[in-house]
């Protein structure tokens, strides 16, 4: 027996929906304060009466020097902030592996095809053009990496009515997108290590891993073993956001049957709107403040590493995922969904060219010690995220009308039970319900249609019986 055709893209379970829709709604306030602060930080920088001020709180350090951490304030937001952002990509992860898409092997293969081709074609595409142009190697990894919440602030600006399927398709692609970024950072630009700094920032996970399986709760505790791991990991070499990111994937995300939701949802729902509307807003505030001149946008299309980051953007990662997504339809039992067509898969892709917050990240990493190119490759990811958003939202705009469609459809609750029709299809006791629906609305029409049929009799013999009186 032939195995079933499994559909690209089609309809969530409806616990996978609700949880979906709840990510969204936290990442897409969050990418709008995302949207408010990058605008803030190219006002604070390029306003010149306000330019000193800028640098001056960027570069104005505090912490223990004796312990290592008398950072930047910049460098505070990169480094501390940042492994908030990471450690919420880590739980959402493990949900994803344990409970969500990414736990069928078949399921999984669609958004870690796409995910591995929409970082693959902008690095080759970075690669080809600084090749050609003389340019440095050393920022393939800036455009491979998608700002999820930038991209759904874009959504929500624009006000497209996507169906869910594209958006679990755009987070899950993100969630792995942020993997392979966080492994790109942990083995790409990781220099000289501490051994001992990195033992004890391992010897603190464990730690961490163990007080979770024994089941000890309390945040006074986890909060400053946290704190530990993460400065031992800072001071270890290895970049800080990866303790984030390792003790996320160490928390329970299946829930028991006598817990309404599992520790690690629970941890999710209060950290991420501290990730979304603090630590990732604030990154952005000091990482984004670059020059916008006329001249400075020019030079973005004369270097080879400036013009590699905005072509991988806009073209690389748009040609990578609808590629990966369509190799999947082509080679595997899979089809695109009858709801979609490929023109949405493409417009979904276009906007994961939004790569801010990562792409941000790598670009200080990659041009460590060469502070004028750093803050061009800004300005080109600045400018590449930009132009990937105002192309995605031309294209979305086209597809809005089918889309609030679907939104509809998925919406409708004929039968008032507080689930969305199409959940129910295939339950019986739907189409009893129904089925009385309809028997109820049916003799309400009869009855009108009685009704209307008596009047207009009456006025017929009413008519007639003037006209017999005109004759005689």
């Amino acid at each position: 027996m032939p195995a079933p055709t499994r559909k690209v893209l089609g309809r969530l379970s409806l616990p996978e929906r609700t949880f979906v829709a709840d990510a969204l709604r936290t990442e897409t306030v969050g990418g709008v304060l995302l949207l408010i602060a990058a605008v803030a930080a190219l006002v604070w920088a390029n306003i010149p009466a306000l330019h000193d001020s800028y640098e001056s709180v960027s570069h104005y350090h505090l912490g223990p020097a004796a312990l290592g951490l008398d950072l930047s304030i910049e460098h505070w937001a990169a480094d501390g902030l940042l492994a908030i952002f990471f450690f919420v990509a880590g739980i959402e992860l493990k949900r994803e592996l344990v409970a969500g898409d990414l736990k069928d092997p078949r399921a999984a293969a669609l958004p870690v095809v796409a995910a591995l081709c929409g970082m693959a074609v902008p690095a080759l595409v970075y690669t080809l053009t600084n090749l050609t142009g003389g340019g440095s190697l050393a920022g393939w990894a800036v455009p491979t990496a998608t700002d999820i919440a930038f991209a759904l602030a874009v959504l929500a600006v624009i006000g497209t009515w996507l169906p869910s399927a594209l958006r679990a398709f755009l987070l899950t692609l993100a969630v792995v997108d942020d993997l392979f970024a966080i492994l790109i950072i942990a083995v790409f630009f990781t220099a000289d290590i501490d051994f001992a700094a990195l033992g004890g920032a391992a010897l603190g996970l464990a730690v961490f891993w163990l007080l979770l399986r024994k089941g000890v709760r309390g945040w006074y505790v986890y909060v400053p073993l946290a704190l530990v791991i993460w400065a031992l990991m800072y001071n270890s070499g290895i970049h800080a956001t990866i303790a984030g990111v390792a003790m996320g994937l160490m928390l329970r995300c299946t829930r028991r049957e006598d817990e309404q939701s599992s520790p690690g949802e629970h941890i999710e729902h209060l950290v991420r709107p501290l990730s979304a509307g603090l630590a990732v807003p604030l990154f952005a505030l000091f990482s984004a403040g670059v020059s916008v001149s006329g001249g400075a946008l020019g030079d973005v299309f004369t270097q080879p590493e400036t013009l590699g980051v905005v072509l991988g953007l806009v073209l690389g990662k748009a040609l990578g995922i609808f590629g990966g997504t369509w190799l999947t339809a082509r080679f595997t039992r899979a089809s695109l969904s009858e709801d979609l067509e490929w023109a949405d898969v493409f417009g979904v892709a276009t906007l994961a060219g939004i790569g801010f917050t990562v792409s941000l990240l790598i670009g200080e990493l990659a041009f460590d010690g060469d502070a004028a190119l750093t803050d061009e490759v800004k300005a080109a990811v600045l400018l590449g995220s930009l132009t990937a958003a105002t192309l995605a939202t031309v294209l979305l705009k086209l597809r809005n009308a089918k889309y609030r469609r679907l939104y509809e459809t998925e919406e409708r609750d004929e039968d008032l039970d507080g689930i969305p029709d199409v959940y129910e299809e295939d339950d019986p006791a739907y189409h009893l319900r129904m089925a009385a629906i309809h028997e109820r609305k049916a003799a309400e029409h009869r009855r009108i249609a009685e009704l209307k049929t008596a009047e207009r009799l009456a006025e017929v013999a009413g008519g007639a019986g003037e006209e017999d009186d005109r004759r005689a």
